[in-house]
């Protein structure tokens, strides 16, 4: 944690909603973003940027023969182990009940087979038990109690997956989330009114003190208050995915997840959703998406990607399309779309890829990556649809006419 993110989270909670004021706020030409090539190399993985300390041992493995799927799940089995990493597996943040559910579906080309678990408590690596339904079931997926018994049944041993840096980070979400919590009204129903957040007010400042008094009285390291706060006020949805592509132009893909911070006890977001979350079609491609799962399942983000593509679009522009109807579903009315945010993580089957999102980032020094590897191990930028940051809440700005166009 820097001092800079530190002093950003707790000082100047007014200063930092005025980040990402009207003007700012406008849609991303992508012809004027650098594209990618009209083909790529191969073998290739792309992954969300959680996965980039992965890569090596994936890329060496699939350079080297291995299955695509193979490869991709071992980016994805990175995070899911990891107890640090609170978006995934072990660790992952809970729901409102304090229990950690996760979510998971792969997609293998060369078989064209897909499986798929959600709401799946007490196991680890939700990613490998979405394979073993595929490889070991007649069916696609699997939910709740009747996954788990699967997974203890080939072999997965259950175990605690709530550590005591995500259990501290409930209890602080549990002490202040006060009526902001996922009953309702969702953003899409008229009722729904957003938050007081006038810069001069002094509510976000006196709250974020409390937090973070609170976070001391309840052990959490100095280092890790903040970003426990942040945790609080902004729950993450939490997600990786990966796409694998090898040297004969076999693909596949994987996504796994903790889902939304502090859901209702059942609720599955896009991540195991076929078509939503992940979604590979060998003659074609494959996408993936982190961010706000029930937008996406309403466009049915990854397979409207993979059909932009089959029917010509570059990956970039099959991905910007994609964010679009996110924006039309809203009218382009940002009072909503600040508290949304996805990025979609595309690989056409020749090597060409792309990574775009919704916003710039969350915040200025959390901007949105994709991580890549085809020989060389990089993390770049996405390529954004609006400039701004989701997670700033200003007071409701509007789109520019000229292009509100563009949505209708």
């Amino acid at each position: 944690m820097t001092v800079s993110r530190r002093d950003f989270l707790s000082t100047a909670v007014a200063g930092s909603l005025s980040l990402g004021l009207p003007h700012t706020i406008k849609a991303q030409n992508p012809s004027a973003s650098k594209p990618t090539s009209p083909s790529g190399k191969r073998p290739i993985i792309i992954c969300a940027h959680n996965g980039f300390n992965y890569l090596d041992d994936a890329y060496a493995f699939l350079a080297g023969g291995g299955d695509t799927l193979d490869a991709a799940l071992r980016v994805v089995k990175g995070p899911e182990d990891d107890p640090n990493d609170t978006s995934v597996g072990l660790g992952g943040l809970p729901n409102e009940e304090g229990v950690v559910e996760l979510d998971a579906c792969c997609m293998h080309g060369p078989t064209r087979r897909a499986g798929s678990v959600g709401g799946v408590r007490n196991i680890k690596n939700v990613s490998l038990v979405s394979k073993a339904v595929m490889d070991h079931t007649g069916h696609v997926m699997l939910v709740g109690e009747g996954a788990e018994r699967f997974a203890v049944a080939v072999g997965f041993p259950r175990e605690n997956l709530l550590t005591d840096h995500s259990r501290k980070i409930w209890l602080l979400w549990k002490e202040y989330h006060s009526s902001e919590d996922w009953w309702g009204p969702g953003l899409d129903d008229p009722r729904w009114q957003p938050p007081d957040t006038k810069p001069q007010s002094q509510m976000l400042q006196e709250r974020f003190r409390r937090l973070e008094e609170h976070a001391a009285d309840l052990g959490i390291a100095p280092e890790l208050r903040a970003e426990a706060v942040n945790k609080v006020l902004f729950p993450p949805t939490g997600t990786i995915h990966c796409s694998a592509l090898n040297e004969k132009g076999e693909i596949s893909g994987s996504t796994t997840t903790s889902g939304l911070a502090y859901k209702l006890p059942g609720r599955l977001g896009d991540s195991p959703i076929i078509g939503a979350g992940c979604y590979t079609d060998q003659d074609v491609g494959s996408a993936g998406a982190t961010g706000s799962g029930e937008e996406n399942i309403k466009v049915a983000g990854a397979h409207t990607i993979v059909e932009n593509m089959r029917h010509g679009m570059s990956p970039l522009d099959a991905g910007m399309d994609t964010l679009k109807r996110i924006v039309r579903n809203y009218n382009g009315d940002m009072t909503k779309l600040r508290f949304v945010d996805m990025t979609y993580y595309i690989l056409r089957k020749d090597g060409a890829y792309a990574g775009v999102s919704l916003w710039e980032g969350y915040e200025p020094d959390k901007v949105h990556k994709i991580a890549v590897h085809d020989g060389t191990k990089r993390a770049e930028k996405t390529v954004p649809l609006l400039q701004g940051f989701s997670r700033d809440f200003p007071a409701a700005p509007k789109l520019p006419a000229e292009t509100m166009k563009e949505f209708k």
